[in-house]
């Protein structure tokens, strides 16, 4: 048989059993539009960590106080005054900011209560984050007193329908501190502009405010929580943390973006994997159908399959009928599933706030895998057809 023929009584073949055609389509599109939206969702979320990350800075490093002890773990007790000049001191430093925090403090507008994470920091704290910018307003200055700079969420709460804070104005705001409640009040210098995203609304939700007065605030003495550094070139940041490292030894963690990125690498690959697996299982399970409908649509016609030989089909053309079937189910299958997949996996994206990320490559590796998952189904039936025998064939009935 030519190949042309033996993909025409393939088709053929599947469209006098549409019902079974139906069933094994169907399986197939559900394990492919669990895989390719699961897998779209990941993606999507990887790729806003990524955009996220890039607002750390990769000249940035975020040094935390830490000291390990024995039964205990980490314990951080923060860093003293002298040691924050000791990490200004270092070699290739170009800003530092200690910061205290974070604190929530509580703001009421109209009855409802709404809630900010408040840091302490120096006005430099804006050169080194500069992906925070300033949409209304200043940023901090350093003679600035009794003043913050407001992330968006602050001044356009959700649920709220227009701005309910302004430049200028000042804003009381509830404070829990050591277990007594403290009242202060701040005048609002600068609103910045919203970050947005999954992540971005801790960052949306933020205050920042003089470094003096949060340690007068929230009664922390000469204690720093974290310095956050710029280096002057990124070049230079293996080696102004190879500096910290031997300085203070054991006692502190020092975040970079190579560092947060592997982590978050690792972090969503493993997620990823999990989900794809889960996934992947559905398309198993669909396979085994294929294995059922495929036996018993062999057993059905055996008489046929005598027919074909009869006429000059050998094994060899009898086992590609029956391999082409299983594969035009796979195409069929794979890409109604990868096209459910994306359009499943938006809905939920948008459900969730959340990017989706619409690979084409995933569409075909996911289309690639149904088809090998259903060649491989199609194997057994496949190989049972083409070894019968002529004669018995078409004695069945």
């Amino acid at each position: 048989m030519k190949p042309s023929d033996v993909l025409e009584s393939a088709i053929q073949g599947l469209v006098e059993q549409k019902f079974r055609l139906a069933l094994n389509i169907l399986g197939i599109l559900i394990g492919c539009a669990a895989i390719t939206g699961l897998i779209s969702i990941t993606q999507g979320l990887t790729l806003e960590v990524s955009d996220q990350l890039e607002m750390f800075g990769p000249n940035n490093i975020m040094v935390v106080p830490f000291e390990i002890r024995q039964g205990r773990g980490l314990v951080g007790e923060g860093f003293t005054w002298r040691e924050v000049q000791i990490i200004e001191k270092t070699h290739h430093v170009k800003y530092l900011s200690p910061i205290i925090g974070s604190k929530l403090g509580s703001y009421n507008f109209k009855g409802k209560s709404y809630i900010a994470n408040f840091f302490g920091a120096y006005p430099v704290y804006f050169e080194i984050f500069k992906t925070f910018e300033i949409e209304e307003g200043r940023a901090l200055k350093q003679n600035d007193r009794s003043s913050c700079v407001i992330g968006h969420l602050i001044a356009n709460p959700r649920g709220e329908n227009e701005q309910i804070i302004d430049v200028g104005d000042r804003v009381t705001f509830k404070f829990l501190v050591k277990g007594k409640e403290k009242v202060s009040t701040f005048r609002v210098l600068g609103i910045l502009k919203e970050v947005g995203g999954t992540f971005g609304s801790e960052d949306d939700s933020s205050a920042v405010i003089p470094f003096r007065e949060a340690q007068q605030l929230f009664e922390e003495g000469n204690r720093v929580d974290f310095v956050a550094v710029t280096v002057d070139e990124q070049e230079n940041v293996d080696y102004v943390i190879d500096e910290l490292k031997e300085r203070f030894e054991d006692r502190i963690n020092i975040l970079d973006y190579e560092f947060i990125q592997n982590q978050i690498n690792q972090i969503l690959g493993t997620i990823e994997a999990v989900l794809g697996g889960i996934a992947a299982i559905s398309l198993l399970v669909a396979g085994v159908g294929i294995i059922n409908t495929m036996t018993i649509s062999v057993i059905e016609r055996t008489h046929e399959i005598g027919i074909l030989k009869a006429i000059g089909a050998t094994s060899k053309d009898v086992l590609l009928l029956f391999l082409s079937e299983a594969t035009i189910t796979g195409i069929v299958g794979g890409i109604l599933g990868s096209i459910f997949g994306f359009v499943l996996g938006k809905i939920v994206g948008d459900y969730i706030n959340l990017p989706v990320s619409s690979s084409a490559v995933l569409g075909i590796m996911v289309i690639l895998f149904a088809v090998v998952t259903s060649v491989i189904s199609g194997l057994y039936p496949a190989w049972r057809a083409s070894k019968m025998n002529p004669v018995d064939a078409l004695r069945d009935e």
